[in-house]
């Protein structure tokens, strides 16, 4: 059960540094951390989790990584949903996180982030 846990926050602190940069810091074309910034906080935010919670959990961070462990033979089958779960609704409360800082900031609109018409 500890290792769901360690999941679900993992990819919370995924998407909340990485995300979160982009969405509230890059900046682009305006002065911002930019590109190279945006990718450093993914980089460390991968890097901070793999060395947090990847003894307990090995850091997966993605439910991509856990198909693509368990299609190689290295991930046990009974594992993967809860797995797959745990980083889908770290995911999803990020993602709830960051609209609720995202809307508090200045000229925030939802309807021009959207990059595909519903």
């Amino acid at each position: 059960m500890k290792q769901y846990g360690a999941e679900f926050f993992g990819t919370f602190w995924l998407v909340l540094g990485g995300c979160g940069s982009a969405v509230l810091a890059a900046g682009v074309p305006e002065l911002g951390i930019g590109y190279l910034g945006v990718a450093l906080a993914f980089g460390l935010s991968v890097l901070t989790m793999a060395y947090a919670i990847g003894p307990i959990s090995g850091a997966h961070l993605n439910p991509a990584v856990s198909v693509g462990l368990w299609v190689g033979g290295r991930f046990p089958a009974s594992q993967l949903l809860p797995y797959v779960v745990a980083q889908v609704l770290g995911g999803l409360a990020a993602g709830g996180v960051l609209y609720l800082i995202a809307s508090g900031k200045a000229g925030f609109d939802l309807a021009a982030c959207r990059t595909f018409p519903l």
